[in-house]
């Protein structure tokens, strides 16, 4: 698996003239996952159904923010600590401080070190190693390789190259 980054340009604020540095930015391809998405993958991977693993899961979130709006944080072991932090306005006065000056709060989250990315090269569990593969290297792969599909791909006889009819009988696929 590898995750895609593109290089930015960042303007270095302290700096009049507009200098800056390029930093790699992490970028997220297609849509997110959804809870379907997981629980599917989830239920092949167990004996549960998909609808167990569904439901646990709303079950898992309805509590985890009844604990967390009843003051507590939520500690999931070999995942992260999940809590609140309010953003507030700071007063002069001890008495002058009060719920009315909190003007957000933001569930936050502090992953366990069992998850957080490791980017030792050491690493030897493939499924905890990340590869980095820069925007452009992708572009110009898939670049040549649709040019050489391109200029390989033979037309289909009597069609326009599409892959033929719908309508035929399909006995060559071994799907059908």
């Amino acid at each position: 698996m590898s995750v895609t980054y593109k290089p930015v340009f960042r303007k270095n604020p302290q700096q009049k003239d507009g200098s800056g540095k390029f930093y790699p930015q992490l970028l997220v391809w297609g849509k997110s996952a959804t809870l379907d998405t997981l629980s599917d993958r989830m239920a092949y991977a167990s004996s549960l159904t998909q609808g167990d693993i569904k439901s646990v899961l709303v079950n898992f979130v309805t509590e985890m923010r009844r604990e967390l709006y009843n003051g507590h944080s939520v500690n999931i072991d070999g995942f992260g600590v999940f809590g609140l932090s309010a953003q507030s306005v700071g007063t002069e006065k001890k008495e002058d401080c009060s719920a009315d000056n909190i003007k957000a709060v933001r569930i936050t989250f502090r992953a366990s070190s069992a998850i957080r990315p490791n980017l030792n090269s050491a690493t030897t569990r493939l499924e905890d190693r990340i590869d980095f593969v820069s925007l452009e290297s992708q572009l110009k792969r898939l670049n040549v390789q649709e040019d050489d599909d391109a200029a390989t791909e033979e037309p289909e006889p009597g069609g326009s190259g599409t892959g033929g009819n719908d309508d035929e009988d399909d006995t060559n696929n071994p799907l059908a």
